[in-house]
């Protein structure tokens, strides 16, 4: 399900010197008045425009075979990446991973891409995922939940492998209302950002009035990431085939029910029959 996210409108006002005094001061011009004026251009915000961010978020834990002990049996990844492995940098700051209270220091701040932390261990638990964006993208966070999972759901009994993990993710969209000026300016071409078109006519932002030159920055995309070969596909395509499927094979079950009430419907009515011809058994869970 998409995360709709719209920054918030701040308003300020002038603060009095309490001197009672009607008349007018000149104060010096300090930085502090241009700084205001690039973050009111920045914080302009784009009526009726949404920019959508797709994302990943999932983990990828390894059985460590011989080397496992007692408590440290599985190495583990949990991360936040692009559903296209592109560097998610120009949209968020940070992200912030709570892990059990078992682990030395639980909170974990990755405060740069590749978003991510590997640890160790032995158990299963819920990941709470906190992502932060940047100033001019949004002031909300988003809060998510992950199940780190060790053992294949599919089989526990089946014996393990060193070389296959166990991969668990989840796709979601992040979808930004009213974006600001800054904000579109920097993302308009980036592979990973699904951004509207506008009118030709409009005027973007100058680029030096951008609150971080995050292209400055190291690449984070996790196309040649060591896990990337088992990242999953995630694609609308895919999707839509998914639900195609699944459209496809409930409209069989609904013709399958239909004939056999057909055939329900066809078949002469007998008379009820007297108690004293069967007994009822106590009723059960019945099984395919």
């Amino acid at each position: 399900m998409p995360h709709n996210l719209a920054g918030r409108k701040q308003s300020g006002g002038d603060q009095s010197d309490g001197s009672g005094s009607a008349a007018k001061t000149h104060r010096p011009k300090s930085g502090k008045t241009s700084e205001e004026n690039d973050k009111k251009i920045l914080n302009k915000k784009l009526k009726d425009v949404e920019i959508s961010v797709p994302i990943v978020y999932g983990t990828i834990a390894f059985w460590l075979g011989k080397k496992a002990t007692e408590y440290h049996s599985h190495k583990w990844t949990v991360y936040v990446r692009s559903a296209t492995n592109e560097d998610l940098g120009a949209v968020i700051k940070r992200v912030v991973f709570q892990l059990h209270a078992s682990f030395n220091n639980p909170t974990r701040i990755v405060d740069s891409p590749p978003f991510e932390l590997s640890e160790s261990g032995w158990g299963e638990f819920e990941i709470a995922i906190s992502i932060f964006f940047h100033a001019d993208v949004s002031d909300k966070q988003l809060d998510l939940l992950h199940h780190l999972r060790l053992y294949p759901e599919d089989d526990s009994s089946a014996p393990q492998s060193t070389k296959k993990p166990v991969v668990i993710e989840s796709y979601d969209e992040i979808v930004f209302c009213e974006p600001s000026e800054a904000f579109f300016s920097r993302v308009q071409n980036h592979p990973a950002v699904s951004v509207p078109r506008l009118p030709a006519s409009f005027n973007f932002p100058p680029s030096g009035l951008l609150i971080e030159n995050v292209h400055e920055r190291k690449r984070g995309d996790t196309k040649d990431h060591p896990l990337s070969q088992w990242f999953l596909n995630f694609s609308e395509a895919d999707e839509l085939l998914k639900l195609a499927a699944a459209r496809q094979q409930v409209q069989a079950h609904i013709g399958k029910l239909r004939r056999q009430l057909t055939l329900t419907d066809g078949q002469p009515q007998h008379s009820k029959p007297s108690p004293d011809q069967f007994h009822l058994k106590p009723t059960g869970s019945l099984s395919q």
